[in-house]
């Protein structure tokens, strides 16, 4: 089954947690903290697999979630870090964060890697909360939590020329005539389901065709398959309308030619701004010739490669012109690297405010990733864990914001689903 989106949540591990255990040994006094810290969870990287012509696996996976890494142990023994998931994806694959929109990546390469959520850290154990002051904290931290997104995924497949047109045009036929790929034919629309790529070799010119379910009017507001499809020839370097010169179907083709330009303008106006040529197919039915006069009469300017698919006629000429305009244009970017990677580090580590300050009913609602993340990781049931704790909140800031915010001593203040007391 050809899948070309799917959205996936995605769930990094939690880090191991450190341990709080001091040396215990005969004849052995003050024998000292010796918790081992915990291990990394385990990330999840998107990896390109160049036989992979589908999102059909991701689809099946929904919800990817990553192991925890290991706890840490007593006699100074580390816990092992979680191994990270790999999940193999198409070339072409765009990858966007749903929450906010912001391109996270585009993998057109072969072996490239994205890392979509990182693992969390390891808790830290007691011994290495270990000082001058404290030589045996009877303290440790937990694991931090994974990161979590939730990602939508894009299959754009890689293709040189994208060839558009309305159904039964003959795209399918063209195809399997210039190229070894064997397209399903039939005499009724939507046959074809998926985008079929076809290598073309041609005077010792190789580039690649992507022949693109047909489009009807209203494609690109949902109606039919085509909309479905229009993604496809974003990638391409050149766009080829396939027109029914003969009009078989019943249908003016300039009439469908106009209409195929307005559905690619209202999926995105990129797409008529590529260079493009017309295929005039059919051209051996009879009233191909009236027809393909009365085009280049209206359209004097167009790039017209009159063919006949099926009794392999023009192909020559058509294959070679199309070769040299390919080989002359530059690869095809949708997006800038360095927008990818600012979208990414403003989602990883936004630092513009540690902490948000709001006021819900009668409680002072506290927000942030570093606070959130502190809350995670501190143990509450161990006294200098708490302590730890309260002092980080300090350095922080949060008492005087809470103060100057309007926050008496004995209120409420709400960290995730948790309500302490603001006190002395």
């Amino acid at each position: 089954m050809f899948v070309d989106e799917v959205t996936v949540a995605i769930e990094a591990g939690k880090g191991g947690d450190g341990c709080t255990s001091f040396r215990r040994e005969k004849f052995v006094e003050m024998g000292g903290p010796n918790g081992g810290n915990g291990g990394k969870g385990s990330s999840i990287i998107f990896a390109t697999e160049a036989g992979l012509k589908t999102l059909i696996d991701l689809k099946m996976m929904k919800h990817i979630k990553g192991p925890k890494g290991m706890n840490g142990k007593g006699s100074n023994q580390n816990g092992a870090n979680a191994e990270d998931i790999i999940v193999k994806i198409p070339l072409g694959t765009t990858i966007t964060d749903v929450e906010t929109g912001d391109v996270l990546a585009d993998l057109t390469k072969i072996g490239e890697s994205f890392t979509i959520a990182r693992g969390g850290r390891g808790g830290r154990g007691n011994r290495a909360f270990a000082t001058h002051e404290n030589p045996a904290p009877k303290m440790s931290e937990l694991g931090e939590p994974g990161e979590k997104i939730l990602i939508k995924c894009e299959l754009k497949v890689l293709a040189d020329v994208g060839l558009v047109g309305m159904p039964s045009v003959g795209k399918s036929t063209l195809l399997s005539m210039i190229s070894n790929c064997k397209p399903k034919i039939g005499a009724y629309h939507f046959t074809t389901l998926s985008p079929n790529l076809g290598v073309i070799k041609q005077n010792d010119m190789s580039y690649v065709i992507a022949d693109l379910p047909g489009l009807i009017e209203g494609a690109s507001e949902g109606i039919g398959l085509g909309h479905l499809f229009l993604r496809h020839a974003m990638r391409t370097k050149v766009i080829a309308h396939v027109l029914d010169m003969a009009g078989t179907e019943g249908r003016d083709p300039l009439e469908d030619y106009e209409k195929i330009k307005e559905e690619l303008i209202k999926y995105d106006e990129k797409l008529i701004k590529k260079p493009h040529i017309i295929i005039a197919n059919k051209m051996d039915i009879e009233e191909a010739q009236e027809n393909l006069k009365r085009f280049q009469d209206k359209y004097r300017e167009e790039q017209v490669y009159p063919i006949s698919a099926l009794e392999k006629e023009g192909l020559d000429e058509l294959l070679t012109s199309l070769g040299h305009l390919v080989a002359s244009l530059e690869d095809v970017t949708l997006y800038e690297e360095e927008t990818m990677k600012e979208s990414h580090v403003l989602y990883k580590y936004k630092k513009e405010t540690p902490f948000t300050i709001t006021r819900e009913n009668d409680l002072w609602v506290l927000k942030g990733h570093e606070i959130e993340t502190l809350f995670y990781m501190t143990r509450f049931n161990e006294d200098e864990s708490v302590e730890r704790f309260g002092r980080k909140l300090r350095g922080m800031g949060v008492e005087e914001a809470l103060e100057k915010a309007g926050a008496k001593r004995g209120d409420e203040v709400k960290i995730l689903d948790y309500i302490f007391i603001f006190k002395e």
